[in-house]
């Protein structure tokens, strides 16, 4: 059995650390370098920063956080938010970045995702998907939202989901906008639906309020490791607690 990732996702905005609900309004939850060291000290497999600032969305906050978390944490950090272009891609990976996330962009320039993996190889580039599933869709399919939920996009799931993997991605961040924040739990058949035939690895996003949660998320579905951000900003849990319950359901995780 493929080893588990459990994997604290940090949403940015001004240089500090927020956390939204539904993509909705960011309430500030500290500063995002303490967050960073605390989470090394917990076992963290990896790192996620986002950028969700919707009034800035270059990568310059980016390059600036990456030098000072790279001081204090020893694990692999994935950046996104605000690339839109190879150039964007390549500053945060020559800056330390160990995998860029890709959104927006690919909806317009799919090529993106080719170009960057060629460089620096598919286990950099992270692709990730939000999802939201609309109550007036008539056909009943999730729809996807780019421009941090503001923009519906034409294309279905599983055809975005397709074009992704062909295109050379390494893995897939699927995001539940409706979970997002909510602490109500993964949508886990959008995980099951999506991981069950991707070839590469899939992280579930959105809604982690328990160890319960995680567990539902790891065993109902193929999804390779779980991002959390509201379990671990609120309450008292951490990654190391997190592994010692799910491990006694028979899910293995990475020694750190």
């Amino acid at each position: 059995m493929l080893k588990k990732r459990i994997i604290p996702i940090q949403l940015l905005s001004e240089g500090r650390l927020v956390k939204t609900k539904q993509f909705g309004p960011a309430r500030d939850v500290g500063d995002p370098v303490a967050s960073s060291k605390v989470y090394s000290a917990q076992q963290a497999d990896e790192l996620v920063f986002l950028n969700i600032n919707r009034d800035s969305r270059s990568i310059a906050p980016m390059v600036e956080l990456l030098e000072r978390v790279s001081e204090v944490v020893f694990m692999p950090l994935a950046l996104g938010g605000g690339i839109t272009s190879f150039e964007d891609a390549e500053t945060l990976l020559r800056h330390g970045a160990d995998k860029v996330v890709l959104d927006s962009v690919v909806y317009r320039d799919p090529a993106l995702i080719t170009r960057v993996a060629d460089r620096f190889g598919s286990q950099a580039v992270v692709v990730c998907v939000d999802v939201r599933r609309d109550g007036d869709a008539p056909d009943g399919e999730p729809r996807l939202y780019s421009d941090c939920g503001r923009r519906l996009e034409d294309v279905a799931l599983d055809a975005h989901v397709a074009a992704i993997i062909a295109a050379g991605a390494g893995e897939i961040l699927l995001q539940s906008i409706d979970r997002d924040g909510t602490m109500t739990g993964y949508d886990v058949p959008l995980l099951a639906r999506v991981s069950a035939t991707s070839p590469i690895p899939v992280i579930g996003a959105g809604g982690a309020g328990t160890y319960e949660h995680m567990r539902d998320a790891f065993t109902g579905s193929a999804v390779s490791a779980l991002a959390c951000g509201s379990l671990f900003n609120f309450g008292d849990n951490n990654p190391i607690r997190a592994k010692a319950f799910l491990s006694n359901y028979g899910l293995r995780f990475k020694v750190v």
